[in-house]
């Protein structure tokens, strides 16, 4: 969330843009943290994270977007994009175990992480910031897109814009519903999460994903808290997003065409026991989509599938994608 105490550039009225002389960026890595319990993190977690990404900025439509980008640009390409109120640093941990077969990008969508906030949001912008981060990496049109979520939905309007652009698809629970498909009844984002909190320990403790759901690897919501929040002007920390963003997205529906439209491979990842993407829903969507669709459930997962099963998720990616490019 943006504290009401934050500071902004004097930028032009169509966007605005974080004034990052008065919120401080994080540091880029977050090292082992001192916990009692830190014995128990399996040596694979640790591992991942101290892969080095390189991190650069790209500007689009007067704003900075953020992206990190690891491996072997000679392999082929894969983007991967974070849901609502997320940022590039929920891959940390999956991005390096694809490195033996891809080059790995993960990118901050405006208004969330270390990417500039703009006045409004729209669809086709967030489509452009996925074309301007693949051509600033160097993907070739033949990269693999994966989108989580608010991320898969971006995602798959940046295919109905930029058809030529993308090689592959691969949406990690993230779809449309039928529309005669009720839907869950869950509490508003936000909650009861202050605007600023007094110091980063606060913050961190007040870390929860949405929709509400356990996770049994708490190592994971440990170091993901510790990416998700910024020192603020004044005093203070605050989540790395913009409050605005849900009031002000312009084009976030979904919209049957938009997946009928879909004429590239398309592979579909959910989590078993997730309340966001049913049977009806995955059947709807084979309906919709024109090419036949690699299905992929994660047992013993929920919405946030990678967070839930890492192991098998980056396993199982890895593999549909190889399937999706030999199409």
């Amino acid at each position: 969330m943006v504290p009401d105490c934050l500071a902004f550039s004097n930028a032009p009225d169509y966007h605005r843009r974080l004034s990052w002389s008065n919120a401080t960026r994080l540091e880029a890595r977050v090292a082992r943290w001192d916990r009692e319990d830190t014995a128990t993190i399996p040596q694979w977690f640790w591992d991942s994270i101290d892969v080095e990404s390189r991190k650069d900025t790209v500007e689009i439509d007067d704003c900075d977007v953020f992206y990190q980008e690891w491996g072997d640009s000679s392999k082929p390409g894969v983007l991967l994009i974070h849901g609502m109120n997320a940022h590039s640093r929920w891959w940390d941990f999956i991005a390096p175990l694809l490195l033996d077969r891809f080059h790995v990008g993960a990118m901050d969508l405006t208004g969330m992480g270390d990417s500039d906030y703009r006045y409004s949001y729209d669809a086709e912008t967030y489509a452009q910031e996925i074309v301007g981060v693949c051509d600033a990496i160097g993907f070739d049109s033949d990269v693999t897109v994966v989108g989580h979520s608010f991320g898969g939905v971006m995602a798959t309007k940046a295919m109905d814009l930029y058809q030529d652009r993308f090689g592959a698809l691969v949406l990690v629970d993230s779809g449309i519903r039928h529309p005669d498909e009720p839907i869950p009844d869950r509490p508003q984002m936000g909650g009861d999460r202050a605007k600023a909190y007094p110091n980063r320990e606060t913050a961190e403790a007040r870390f929860r994903l949405y929709p509400p759901q356990p996770c049994a690897n708490e190592f994971v919501l440990q170091y993901i808290a510790k990416q998700s929040v910024m020192r603020v002007d004044g005093g203070g920390w605050a989540w790395k997003f913009d409050e605005d963003l849900p009031s002000t997205l312009k084009g976030g529906e979904r919209y049957p065409e938009e997946y009928a439209g879909l004429s590239l491979p398309v592979g579909i990842i959910y989590g078993s026991d997730s309340e966001l993407f049913s049977k009806e829903t995955l059947d709807y969507m084979r309906s919709l989509i024109p090419v036949d669709v690699e299905v992929c459930a994660i047992e013993d997962a929920q919405h946030h599938v990678f967070l839930d099963q890492p192991l098998e998720f980056a396993h199982e990616l890895g593999d549909m994608i190889i399937r999706l490019r030999a199409h």
